[in-house]
């Protein structure tokens, strides 16, 4: 019994599964306060898994930095209370509806900048690309079919197949880990996928140290 949660976009979803049956399914629409909408539903969650839950999966972006935060942090929680293991996988792996087995992503890296990926067989391959909007407009020209996890299509291509994290997917594709994987996994430390480095602003001038 796996319970998972993803809040990387602005439609937050949370399910409970178990093998291929999914016993609960919450999903709700946050710009910006994820804490004040995520928590009752979540209780749901917990009272359906019961004393049967095993693990927790969150999804860890690339995308809302706040609302991945605010899922790691309710993962952790959940899972020293309930002595579980918690681990993230790709929101890009686990879009909602009909969906192929590997695709192509694109998605607003900021900036001016937009990220290319590719999803085999509900992994995330290494190799994502941080590409310039001319770049990314020829590379998204192929005969393929492109997904976005953006709520808008990226430089307003209408090719593209729109689609948002399921919750339920997630903990789908962690159950078919092998046992090791899944070790390895939880061995992992719960962070947001960063496209880049943290941008830091550093002082033009060194602070004054105070004298006595």
């Amino acid at each position: 019994m796996l319970l998972a949660l993803d809040l990387s976009t602005a439609h937050g979803s949370i399910a409970v599964v178990r093998g291929a049956e999914v016993l609960f399914r919450a999903s709700f629409q946050s710009e910006r306060s994820y804490n004040a909408q995520v928590f009752a539903p979540l209780r749901e969650a917990l009272v359906a898994a019961g004393d049967e839950l095993k693990g927790i999966v969150i999804g860890n972006g690339p995308g809302s930095y706040t609302g991945v935060r605010i899922a790691i942090a309710a993962a952790q929680g959940i899972a020293i209370s309930r002595g579980v293991w918690c681990v993230g996988w790709s929101s890009l792996t686990a879009p909602d509806g009909e969906a192929p087995q590997s695709y192509p992503v694109i998605g607003d890296a900021r900036r001016q900048s937009f990220y290319l990926a590719q999803v085999e067989n509900g992994r995330l391959l290494p190799e994502l690309e941080i590409v310039s909007a001319d770049e990314a407009r020829a590379r998204t020209a192929d005969a393929r079919a492109w997904f976005t996890f953006d709520p808008k299509p990226p430089l307003g291509l209408v090719t593209l197949r729109s689609a948002r994290p399921d919750a339920a997917r997630l903990a789908q594709i962690v159950q078919t880990l092998s046992a090791d994987e899944l070790a390895a996994l939880i061995a992992q430390p719960l962070i947001p996928h960063y496209l880049a480095e943290a941008f830091i602003t550093m002082p033009k001038r060194p602070l004054l140290t105070p004298t006595t």
